[in-house]
């Protein structure tokens, strides 16, 4: 049970943020799941890549909460999310079998330096300047294959690449968290069943998984953020949450450290 407490107040905790900042959560919940996962004495080979899978399929459950509250307010660019969504899911199946090619040492340190790039960006307020429109079918699907493939390899939900790509094409700051909440949902629905399938037949998992989906992390962390995110996602449109980002970005920075001194140790 103490366990299934700390799952539960990591999902609390990732679902203000995801709903706040329109992110799945992974850049939290991959380094945290690892020393939880690590203490309870999972397989080494293996415990990224469970963090990984665990961590995409809850964002299956932060996405919708997140999205629902961000299509009342207006703020979910619908069309966006019908024309990215086929590179998606192109991309997180690419992703997902290029994750278990390759090995977990190589995988922390990818993941870790992700999370130093995403967390600079945040600290440094960086943002793309509006110089374009959105582009066609073709480049829509292009940009899903390529947001598919390195969501799948960090568990995100997309965000960290969606919302300046958004910025970039003239989509308004609400606007592009909001249908960047929206992305998320194929992304998650995506590289969970590339955990689930490349982990189906893989021996000296924990109980009750599956493939590399720890389902009772998942049933709790879920169950959490659930009942967050639509907080957060409130919280996004009536205050300002310039101070929050940068000591969200603080915290990613020390999960990443973390997270790489144990790799590279």
């Amino acid at each position: 049970m103490d366990w299934y407490l700390a799952y539960f107040i990591l999902g609390a905790f990732v679902g203000i943020f995801a709903g706040m900042f329109g992110i799945g959560g992974g850049t939290i919940l991959v380094p945290v799941l690892l020393f939880l996962f690590d203490a309870q004495h999972f397989p080494t080979e293996h415990l990224l890549h469970l963090a990984l899978g665990t961590s995409m399929a809850t964002i299956i459950f932060t996405s919708l909460a997140s999205l629902h509250k961000h299509h009342q307010h207006g703020a979910v660019n619908w069309r966006v999310v019908r024309d990215i969504t086929p590179g998606i899911l192109i991309g997180t199946g690419i992703g997902a079998l290029f994750a278990i090619s390759v090995s977990p040492r190589f995988m922390g340190i990818f993941f870790a330096l992700f999370v130093y790039f995403a967390a600079i960006q945040i600290l440094l307020d960086v943002r793309p300047h509006a110089s374009r429109q959105l582009p066609g079918a073709a480049g829509m699907t292009l940009t899903g294959i390529f947001t598919g493939w390195l969501s799948s390899l960090v568990s995100i939900g997309g965000g960290t690449v969606v919302v300046p790509f958004q910025l970039w094409c003239n989509v308004p700051l609400k606007n592009a968290i909001g249908t960047s909440a929206a992305i998320g949902f194929p992304v998650a629905v995506g590289g969970t069943v590339g955990y689930i399938v490349i982990g189906m037949n893989i021996p000296a998992l924990p109980a009750h998984n599956l493939g590399f989906v720890y389902l009772p992390a998942l049933f709790w962390v879920a169950f959490a953020s659930v009942i967050t995110a639509p907080l957060g996602a409130m919280a996004a449109h009536r205050m300002k949450i310039g101070v929050l980002r940068k000591l969200f970005a603080v915290l990613l920075i020390a999960l990443a450290t973390k997270m790489l001194w144990k790799v590279l140790g």
